[in-house]
């Protein structure tokens, strides 16, 4: 790790009453009812257009946040439920993560779980690395394999929130989007908040409103 290397979380987008996923997860549906909505304010940007090969989106100030997303990241780290829907020890290695033979990262992606399974190399550059040793051990490689650049923690909600707690996020940028889910899995889900953060920045855009986090002693 480098002195000026950040763990960040970054677009992370979560409801106005806090949910980062609605109701009722499953292989179909892996954001639950009423997800994917969250995520409408990125979808429609000119960054995420280019990500996905068609042309056109929107500018200003929702896609200046897409853009920052991947801005000097040499990796990425998430939990398993993120990466799928298997559970207990792997069966095969027949899943490889939602996003197909080419995963929108290009990095190393280093998956939280708590049984082992051999790294699986993706078209592109992605390679998912399965780390059994928590979310320290996990912090430490990722770090070491983005050779000086900053780390992405992707999600989910449960994956970030061991980060917070652990005081190990450096920065802190999720877009509450213009929607309700009453029922989910929420990003603050213990009653504490963000304990040891404060709110650095606060902008309006035009399908999403972008809060910034730091530690209170970076602040």
């Amino acid at each position: 790790m480098t002195t000026t290397q950040k763990l960040r979380v970054h677009t992370f987008s979560v409801s106005v009453d806090g949910y980062g996923a609605g109701p009722g997860q499953s292989p179909r549906d892996p954001l639950g009812a009423g997800g994917e909505r969250l995520h409408d304010w990125v979808v429609g940007t000119r960054t995420f257009h280019g990500m996905t090969g068609e042309p056109g989106g929107s500018t200003g100030v929702d896609d200046e946040f897409a853009q920052h997303l991947w801005r000097n990241v040499g990796a990425s780290i998430m939990g398993r439920n993120m990466f799928g829907p298997v559970r207990g020890p792997w069966p095969d290695d027949a899943w490889t993560g939602w996003w197909g033979p080419n995963p929108p990262y290009h990095h190393p992606v280093f998956v939280l779980t708590h049984h082992p399974r051999a790294s699986v190399q993706m078209e592109g550059g992605t390679t998912f690395h399965f780390v059994t040793d928590g979310i320290e051990a996990a912090r430490e490689r990722a770090l070491d394999a983005a050779d000086g650049r900053d780390v992405i923690v992707a999600g989910g909600a449960a994956t970030i929130r061991q980060y917070l707690r652990a005081g190990l996020i450096d920065e802190l940028e999720i877009a509450i989007a213009p929607v309700l889910l009453g029922r989910g899995e929420r990003l603050f889900d213990d009653g504490v908040g963000v304990p040891g953060y404060t709110c650095t920045g606060f902008t309006a855009g035009e399908n999403a409103v972008h809060a910034r986090f730091e530690p209170a002693t970076a602040s």
